[in-house]
């Protein structure tokens, strides 16, 4: 099949799905990925952003993927759809290719070389794609997230960083961002596995998982060699992997200052070294309300390690948010967006009960009333929970303050010395629970409220 006739091919099966042709984007996405071009150059080419292209390329893998009955990718749409015009081959690759199935859904897609194409046939090696993505949350609504995608898409793809840690209150939608993420850049990596550490496994627990993975792989490909178990960075070096590490907070203790780790886990600070400073391929991706005290936020050239601190939704996201909840469009709208930060779970949980108390209870209270349903109230217990307490006398001095308050007067009105009291901010800012403006410090008028009434 030459390239027309695959495009042909692939604009009657989307039409068959969603009853419309390939629009000019669609058509691009699919030319470039048949020209073996990179998302950034079909990007440019277009004159669009690279990850507005992966979102259109996500989708359309997804709708062949459940049109053809196989997982398709960047990188085997062409061999799928000469398999899906000859039965033969169909059979011949499903014989030979075998699938690698995790929570019983096939993640093991093939890449078979294009013969008819005598320019690559030769050059284009196959590739295999391992992906155990069990544990990874199904995507919610995307809420105009388009710049930070872009950042980490670069951290990534562009920059190579090792380790990222990406960082916020709960409920910003850090989860959300990793998702979509994945779902776009997953195909650039040979393995790809989505690890949950709400149960706060040991290091060796998550090793022997990874390395587990990569020998249940190594055994289809080569299933009479019967592969030897190695270290975890040797397979990080040997392929290009992306390893995402979710609820990472979980790891370190409560009461201490940020990013302290629990007796019996000081062995992942060395790992996230060995991570940062051994040549490999590889991406770990850190999510959770804290980030380890080995991964700063100063942003430096010199490290493969970053951080990203999301913080909440622009107006249109958060108006986005209330309309897609049901609440009715009111003049408070966007003064209600600023209130709650743009978090999309708390505004959720505000929208909940204004509906439940019926909708023009708003118009009834004062502008600057803070409401703090119960749910809310679990949610900002459980961040400050974790607080040390010379957190919390902060915390508390910022919550009596009608106004930001600058470093002079908080050593004026603290008790505690201004090493500690320089500690304790750090440490607050990290963790997203306060605001700074050049030197002058405040909290959220949600945890002022929350503060004032405990």
């Amino acid at each position: 099949m030459n390239l027309e006739e695959v495009l042909k091919l692939a604009d009657e099966i989307v039409f068959a799905k969603t009853a419309q042709h390939l629009d000019d984007l669609q058509e691009a996405v699919l030319r470039g990925t048949l020209q073996r071009d990179k998302y950034k150059q079909i990007a440019k080419d277009f004159d669009c952003s690279e990850s507005r292209v992966r979102e259109v390329g996500s989708e359309l893998w997804r709708i062949l993927s459940e049109e053809l009955g196989e997982e398709i990718s960047k990188s085997n749409f062409r061999a799928a759809m000469e398999r899906s015009q000859n039965s033969n081959v169909l059979n011949f690759a499903q014989n030979v290719s075998g699938s690698f199935n995790i929570c019983g859904e096939s993640k093991h897609s093939l890449d078979v070389p294009n013969s008819h194409d005598e320019e690559t046939s030769n050059s284009k090696q196959t590739k295999i794609s391992y992906q155990d993505l069990c544990e990874m949350p199904e995507l919610g609504i995307f809420y105009n997230r388009i710049p930070e995608l872009d950042t980490l898409t670069t951290l990534i793809l562009q920059e190579h960083c090792r380790l990222i840690a990406l960082t916020g209150i709960s409920g910003i939608g850090k989860t959300t961002l990793a998702v979509q993420l994945v779902q776009q850049i997953k195909d650039e990596f040979e393995y790809v596995i989505w690890c949950s550490l709400e149960t706060s496994p040991t290091l060796a627990e998550i090793q022997d998982k990874l390395i587990q993975f990569f020998l249940q792989s190594e055994n289809l490909d080569s299933p009479a060699t019967n592969p030897k178990k190695l270290p975890l960075i040797k397979y990080l070096q040997k392929h290009r992997c992306l390893v995402v590490l979710d609820d990472v907070h979980n790891l370190f203790s409560s009461g201490e200052l940020v990013g302290k780790y629990k007796p019996g886990y000081e062995d992942y600070r060395s790992f996230s070294k060995q991570i940062e400073k051994l040549s490999h391929q590889s991406c770990f991706l850190l999510i959770g309300w804290e980030q380890p005290r080995e991964v700063t936020h100063v942003k430096s050239q010199n490290t493969p390690i970053r951080t990203l601190q999301l913080t909440g939704l622009d107006i249109a996201g958060g108006r986005k948010i209330l309309r897609d909840n049901g609440l009715e469009e009111i003049d408070k709208w966007d003064a209600l967006i600023q209130r709650y930060q743009g978090n999309p779970l708390w505004l959720k949980s505000v929208v909940t009960l204004i509906q439940e108390l019926g909708g023009s209870v708003t118009e009834l209270l004062p502008d600057d009333t803070v409401l703090l349903p119960e749910d809310l109230k679990d949610v900002l217990q459980q961040q400050c929970d974790r607080l040390s307490e010379i957190e919390k006398q902060v915390i508390s001095l910022l919550a009596k303050e009608s106004e930001p308050v600058n470093l002079a007067k908080l050593i004026e009105k603290g008790t505690m010395p201004a090493s500690d009291l320089l500690n304790a901010l750090q440490s607050l800012s990290r963790r997203c629970l306060i605001e700074q403006k050049e030197s002058f410090y405040d909290l959220p008028l949600v945890l002022k409220q929350y503060i004032k009434g405990l």
